[in-house]
């Protein structure tokens, strides 16, 4: 149906944009194998100190430290940026399905009814990227609503015209008509004047 959200396998209409499953493990390799090479790198992993042969940190420790050091500065781990932003993309598109799968198929083009999910998803896709330190609009949040509106929004038309350009034509007359009436008016009301002193 047009409410619930297919994995990698299911209906290619209904996976989000930019979320292949794939794409998601190698980014998160990449992460964990990043972390590792720029905690060596910075001399906060590798061998630990070591104080009567016992380590002041372990392992873990070490790894959520560089863990908490590149979500206070992301923007110096772009893998690391995109890959969280894509995890808090997606998180904010299972929140939008989750609260479309209630609105029937019937009110979907109601603007009322669906408000407040439209809302809520583009509110989500700005703060996970503020918080990223990644920019609004971005690509991915560009693409999740484009296809938030191929999903559900498409079959949706507008209840009144929109209002066109009258004709070439009809437009030419309209502008040309008043044109050629005021040198007939002035030269009337000229007249007018000239009677109107004449017979004073």
């Amino acid at each position: 149906g047009t409410g619930s959200s297919a994995g990698p396998g299911g209906d290619a209409r209904m996976s989000p944009p930019g979320w292949p499953f794939q794409r998601l493990l190698l980014l998160l390799l990449l992460l964990l194998a990043g972390a590792s090479v720029l905690g060596v790198h910075s001399g906060t992993t590798g061998t630990p100190h070591l104080e009567g042969g016992k380590s002041n940190a372990t392992a873990l420790e070490l790894e959520l430290e560089n863990f908490k050091h590149m979500m206070k500065y992301p923007k110096a781990y772009p893998v690391f940026q995109e890959a969280m932003y894509q995890l808090q993309a997606k998180g904010c598109w299972d929140r939008f399905v989750q609260q479309m799968a209630n609105v029937s198929t019937m009110l979907l083009c109601e603007w009322s009814v669906v408000s407040r999910p439209y809302a809520t998803l583009t509110h989500c896709l700005e703060d996970g990227a503020d918080k990223m330190e990644y920019g609004y609009p971005n690509a991915l949040a560009e693409k999740y609503i484009a296809f938030s509106h191929r999903t559900y929004f498409l079959n949706c038309t507008l209840e009144r015209p929109l209002l066109l350009d009258p004709p070439e034509n009809v437009l030419l007359t309209l502008i040309i008509t008043p044109i050629c009436l005021i040198p007939l008016l002035v030269t009337l009301v000229v007249l007018k004047s000239k009677d109107g002193e004449m017979q004073a």
